[in-house]
């Protein structure tokens, strides 16, 4: 078809997009059908096996709470607005992209109809070969039903989907004629055919169906098209892709009216125009969107990879490094708040000073401090103290922690990480509410942070180990996969999705998760083996038992990668020892009280100072302990101006005695009394003589003795009895807490289990509410109205209602002939149901039976019963 090119008649019209449709759900009401096709989503679900089922309820487990009584009641709930947004919401894009066509093609659609409106009249191989698994996916689902010859949609996804004036749809495509026509006058659709061409009919309907059938008769549009003018083209070239709306002046240009006359710009309002559906896709080639994409997009490696050699086991050993730095991190955090850590906020979380003090102790930047105080939170191992000056602290479960080997610690920290929805990457920003977003506080949980955690992982694993991602790639195939999770209602992406990959990124190169962007061999293991083919991308890390058995593998392969403890430090002659590796627990201990870190890296450096040794002497270390624990852990000898060191601290150490009066100083040399009195810094700790070797204050204990130590003194502090008090740091501790639950965007995928025992009830309930049972008889005489309308009741599908002697005769029969009823049955909490049961015995008030609907044997009393009817034909 030629379509001519020219000046954009816009004159007096404009485009504009629409805004969201208010669509109301409609419920299915299923009947039970023979031989003929299914006429509703509950009959097309009867027809399908118990795996469909199963497939159907663990790719949409929404429909399993509660679980469904029959099948008709499975279809009702499927074909609500909530459920199936959230199905549209976890399809690819090119399975959108199928119901979208399917939305816009009248129904029921052949699936040769389907196929032509996504490949558009020179076919496309891809599309061909893709578009078999987008319509099983649909199917899977229970969003579309029906065999290939009458595809349909469930009808509130064709609310959602299809175009609407309010509701424009993906595919740019506007109203069929017949709807835009709906409102026009008989006349003036006589006005339109005689222009066109089209000769007149005697009524509307008539007129609709010719002008259909012009626009979708190829050669007789492109023979209309072809005389039209050059401006007018113009104006459908804009119009064409969508939307397909745009608004007209009360004195149209010459093009838009040559356009309107002929019925290719109906009204839709009084100021508007649409291009009818039928002349659009003429125009597009059949195609129902400008850019089908069957194909997920391929995730390419980064470009400076290919360049590199042994990338493999650089990547290996740089993700161990780092997942030793991760333990240290986390370890150094517990011990910065091992005494106690920052107040809890009144509203919950940590304060913006305390992040600063915590990321400042961690030496690292607010966000990533943030990353590290959440990956403890969320592992178990802080919690808040729950007392009433409430405080965060490390929890039981840290010391058990602790004791595990380095390649388990890590392990419980990645899979703590994977299946987190707590987002670190929040923090300092602000809720809907414009308030900032504070660590550990109760507005960080996103539920959709595992799936993207988990999904970019996989897609890690799929390129060739030691190679890293590009970015972009990785955006874009997150984007395909869940097209609609990362839209807003404008069109626009949302960038959440693109933000929890970015942050995914970077957290899992800080866990050792991946080295230099590439994923680990210890993470693959931790991922277990990937098969696309039987994994929905974007599904949870699996159930606990799962989690546990892949923490182990990844252990198992990170455990040769991480370096062995050592036992042993190297002195030097500048009061400074280096640590050439990781420290055995008893070492790096003692150590960390003895001297100050002074630098840390593949070594690390450590610092002895008269305040470190002194207080190792606090922590009830002597000075003959201090040499013989550098003498039998360093590899060389221990530099004189330390042992010099330790010996003037401790001959200092002890000398002056601070106890409580409210405290007390005393001295056997009483000269150094006098230079305290002398100093004005003692002014402030209230000081007076009791005795020449006793000063009074009234200071208390711990003031007085940080006070004659910033005066240069080396005080201990002494016991009621007189002894030295040895000071060691009071380890406090939360109550045993939980790590905190992970809070799911949607219903958990059920097991296995679940899915079977679920399929085999509904199956049950519906046997019982679709069996064809005999009609109850009805009474005769004047006395039984009640029962003549109990009778009518049971025979319009209510439970059946018979007297306590027909339901007592009646199981009575079917017990002796072995045959199956149908009751009624009321529990003791008021629930009525049906049930199909076999009586085998019936005694003292109960009878007894094999039940069709629970499957298996089970009594009921009779006085529960509120009917009974026979089975024509016994499902047995």
């Amino acid at each position: 078809m030629a379509r001519g090119r020219g000046q954009s008649a816009s004159q007096g019209l404009t485009w504009n997009g629409w805004g969201p449709a208010k669509a109301d759900q409609e419920a299915h009401v299923p009947e039970g059908t023979g031989g003929t096709p299914p006429r509703t989503l509950a009959e097309a679900l009867r027809t399908q096996g118990d795996g469909s089922l199963v497939a159907l309820l663990r790719a949409r487990p929404d429909l399993l709470s509660p679980v469904p009584s029959d099948l008709s009641q499975l279809a009702t709930r499927a074909g609500t607005r909530a459920s199936v947004v959230r199905a549209l919401e976890r399809l690819d894009r090119f399975t959108l992209q199928t119901a979208e066509a399917l939305a816009v093609a009248t129904e029921p659609a052949p699936y040769d109809t389907l196929r032509a409106l996504l490949t558009g009249d020179e076919g496309d191989p891809e599309i061909e070969a893709a578009l078999p698994r987008a319509v099983e996916t649909l199917r899977d689902r229970a969003l579309i039903w029906g065999a290939d010859d009458r595809l349909r949609l469930v009808r509130t996804a064709r609310e959602l989907l299809a175009p609407s004036p309010t509701h424009p749809s993906p595919t740019g495509l506007g109203p069929t004629v017949a709807e835009a026509t709906a409102g026009m006058s008989p006349g003036r659709l006589q006005e339109i055919l005689t222009t066109a061409g089209l000769p007149s009919t005697h009524d509307p309907v008539s007129a609709v169906a010719s002008l259909t059938a012009l626009f979708t008769d190829r050669t007789r549009m492109a023979a209309l098209l072809d005389t039209a003018p050059v401006d007018a083209l113009s104006v459908l070239d804009r119009l064409v892709w969508g939307p397909p709306y745009g608004e007209v002046t009360s004195s149209p240009t010459p093009p838009v009216q040559w356009l309107r006359d002929r019925g290719l710009l109906l009204p839709a309002t009084t100021r508007t125009v649409v291009l009818p559906r039928e002349a659009a896709l003429h125009l597009r080639a059949g195609r129902a969107h400008r850019t089908p994409e069957p194909v997920a997009p391929t995730v390419a490696p980064r470009a400076s990879d290919a360049s590199t050699d042994a990338r493999p086991q650089v990547v290996d050993n740089t993700a161990a490094g780092q997942a030793y730095t991760a333990l240290a991190t986390i370890e150094e955090l517990a011990k910065d708040w091992n005494e106690g850590g920052p107040n809890v906020l009144r509203a919950g979380g940590l304060s913006v000073r305390d992040l600063k003090r915590t990321a400042t102790a961690l030496d690292v930047t607010e966000p990533v401090a943030a990353f590290w105080v959440e990956l403890a939170f969320t592992a178990g191992l802080l919690a808040a103290d729950g007392e009433a000056d409430e405080r965060y602290a490390p929890t039981p479960a840290y010391d058990d922690w602790q004791e595990l080997p380095a390649p388990q610690r890590w392990a419980r920290l990645a899979t703590a990480w994977l299946t987190a929805t707590r987002t670190p990457g929040l923090v300092g920003g602000q809720d809907s509410k414009g308030r900032t977003l504070a660590a550990l506080g109760p507005d960080l949980d996103r539920g959709a942070a595992p799936e993207v955690r988990r999904r970019i992982l996989d897609l890690l694993a799929t390129l060739p180990e030691g190679t890293a991602p590009d970015p972009e790639s990785l955006l874009a195939r997150l984007r395909w996969e869940r097209p609609l999770r990362g839209a807003s209602g404008t069109g626009r992406h949302d960038d959440l999705r693109a933000r929890l990959a970015a942050w995914t990124l970077n957290e899992a190169e800080m866990l050792g998760v991946t080295g230099r962007g590439a994923l680990a061999s210890h993470a693959r293991a931790l991922l277990g083996p990937s098969d696309d083919a039987t994994r929905t991308p974007g599904d949870g890390a699996g159930a606990p038992a799962e989690l546990a058995a892949a923490g182990l593998r990844a252990a198992r392969a990170l455990a040769p990668l991480l370096p062995e403890p050592l036992d042993h430090v190297l002195l030097q002659a500048d009061l400074t020892a280096v640590a050439p590796g990781p420290l055995l627990r008893p070492l790096a201990e003692l150590l960390a009280i003895a001297a100050d870190v002074e630098s840390k890296g593949g070594a690390t450096v450590y610092r002895f100072t008269p305040g470190s040794v002194r207080r190792a002497l606090d922590a009830g270390q002597s000075a003959s302990d201090l040499h013989d624990f550098l003498r039998n852990h360093s590899r060389t000898p221990v530099p004189q101006p330390l042992a010099y060191l330790i010996d003037d601290v401790a001959r200092k150490h002890g000398h002056l005695r601070v106890g409580a009066a409210s405290a007390y100083v005393r001295c056997d040399d009483e000269a150094v009394l006098d230079e305290i009195l002398a100093d004005k810094r003692s002014q402030g700790l209230r000081l007076r003589r009791l005795a020449p070797t006793v000063l009074a204050a009234h200071a208390d204990a711990v003031t007085l003795l940080d006070g004659l130590r910033v005066m240069g003194f080396a005080p201990a502090a002494e016991s009621a009895e007189g002894d030295v008090m040895i000071t060691r740091a009071h380890a406090h501790r939360t109550p045993p807490r939980t790590a905190p639950a992970p809070v799911p965007d949607g219903p958990p995928t059920p097991d296995t289990a679940l899915l079977g025992a679920a399929v085999k009830a509904i199956r049950a309930g519906d046997l019982a509410a679709t069996v064809v049972h005999k009609p109850v008889p009805e009474p005769s005489g004047s006395g039984s109205a009640a029962l003549a309308s109990a009778a009518a009741a049971s025979r319009n599908g209510a439970l059946p209602r018979t007297t306590s002697a027909e339901t007592l005769a009646t199981v009575q029969a079917a017990a002796m002939t072995g045959s199956a009823v149908w009751i009624g049955y009321v529990n003791a909490d008021g629930a009525a149901s049906q049930r199909v049961i076999a009586p085998v015995r019936v005694e003292g008030g109960y009878v007894t039976g094999y039940d069709h609907t629970a499957d298996e044997v089970r009594t009921y009393p009779l006085h529960r019963i509120t009917g009974v009817a026979e089975l024509a034909d016994d499902p047995a």
